[in-house]
């Protein structure tokens, strides 16, 4: 089986880490890693990513080199598939792949179902499938000095940066689409 647990509910609360320090058992809700939840909960995203890709469940299933059948049981929460499946199923109905396991396995299957056909799922795929070769790229032997404990701070520096260089191409634009007024407007044809 492909999943034994479920991320649908926090494990931690917010800053801390679930990698115990020294000598330091975890403590983990096991009543949120239950498999019912989770074949339940992948079941939901692989059926709308089906459903909202517009294709045919038959070419689907070939595509993903599943059984038809199988492809219908996993889709209602009958079966539980491997990770090829998952992934397969979800590239078959045009979604990207990764990006929607990563966030139904850190943010729950709410996140992943609603960043379903987004550009923002997109972004997320490219990021998650840059970073680790970037991070290894720019720090270097610093690598191994990151503490669990910055990832929360990181996260909200990077959704800034981002919010921020949005900004600025609207701004851009905006000054761009000016200037084309202007030299439009003082025109004489």
């Amino acid at each position: 089986m492909f999943f034994s647990f479920s991320y649908t509910l926090p494990l931690r609360l917010a800053g801390e880490s679930i990698i115990p320090a020294k000598g330091e058992t975890p403590v983990i809700d096991m009543g949120v890693l239950g498999e019912s939840q989770t074949r339940r909960d992948l079941a939901h995203l692989l059926h709308t990513a089906v459903e909202r890709s517009g294709r045919n469940r038959c070419e689907i299933a070939r595509e993903a080199d599943l059984h038809k059948d199988a492809l219908r049981r996993t889709l209602c929460g009958e079966r539980s598939p491997s990770l090829g499946e998952a992934l397969r199923i979800l590239a078959s109905s045009g979604m990207a792949p990764h990006a929607h396991l990563l966030l139904f396995l850190g943010a729950g299957g709410d996140q992943a179902t609603r960043w379903l056909q987004t550009d923002i799922a997109q972004f997320f795929e490219e990021l998650i499938c840059e970073l680790p070769a970037a991070l290894e790229r720019v720090l270097g032997n610093q690598v191994h000095d990151v503490k669990p404990r910055w990832a929360k701070g990181t996260a909200h520096r990077v959704a800034r940066l981002l919010a921020d260089h949005i900004d600025e191409l609207e701004r851009k634009d905006a000054l761009l689409g000016d200037i084309y007024a202007a030299t439009l407007g003082g025109r004489h044809d």
